[in-house]
């Protein structure tokens, strides 16, 4: 059987030229083999008929093998003749007829240069295409954590209005303004404990150096 591919014979019949020989050629041996089957069941039988004979089973089944592989012999030299016409005569696509597909390129003809920078062009384009979907993947994640950020700010607005409420209902003033003042306060206090705590270094260090000149 022929192993050269014949792709664009595939393309315009819808099946490869090889694959409907090779089938043509299988059907036609098992037709043959069912055949000496059968003419080797009618010899049996015949023989049945003839008690006197000396011709046994096992003589017509080795005649039988021996007749078929004979057969088979002629038949792959005969069907080789055979698949060659057919593949070059037969399914064979002659050089002027085009699929419909492939008329563009007949009328729009270009170069293996040309079709190399199609090539490249589309690989740019491809990389392109997925780094514009990371930008978006990215940009996508950052508005969700700008969304979530700006939730939180409005829960934290939302709870200094209340307290800031809660404050003028109970007659403390502005929260806002109470909140300046506390921090200033809390400021001013942090500022006296640093100084009571230098003092107090200063005396303990004092108290210290003249012990040192006592001894």
């Amino acid at each position: 059987m022929a192993i050269n591919p014949m792709s664009y014979e595939a393309q315009f019949f819808g099946f490869t030229p090889q694959t409907c020989i090779l089938r043509v050629h299988n059907a036609i041996k098992d037709y043959l083999f069912d055949m000496m089957l059968l003419v080797e069941r009618v010899i049996l039988k015949k023989l049945v008929e003839l008690p006197d004979s000396n011709i046994s089973t096992f003589q017509i089944r080795e005649s039988t093998e021996n007749f078929l592989s004979f057969m088979n012999e002629r038949f792959e030299q005969l069907f080789n003749k055979v698949e060659q016409m057919l593949l070059t005569l037969v399914l064979k696509v002659p050089e002027n007829i085009f699929l419909p597909q492939d008329k563009v390129h007949k009328r729009y003809p270009y170069s293996k240069e040309q079709y190399e920078q199609l090539e490249c062009e589309i690989t740019q384009l491809e990389k392109r295409y997925k780094a514009e979907i990371c930008a978006k993947q990215t940009l996508l994640a950052e508005l969700e954590e700008q969304k979530a950020v700006q939730a939180e700010m409005e829960k934290i607005i939302q709870w200094f209005d209340t307290l800031d409420n809660t404050c003028r209902e109970n007659g403390f003033g502005d929260f806002k303004e109470s909140l300046t003042f506390m921090t200033q306060s809390s400021k001013k206090l942090q500022e006296k404990m640093q100084e009571i705590k230098e003092k107090k270094t200063k005396i303990w260090t004092n108290k210290k150096a003249s012990a040192i000149k006592r001894v």
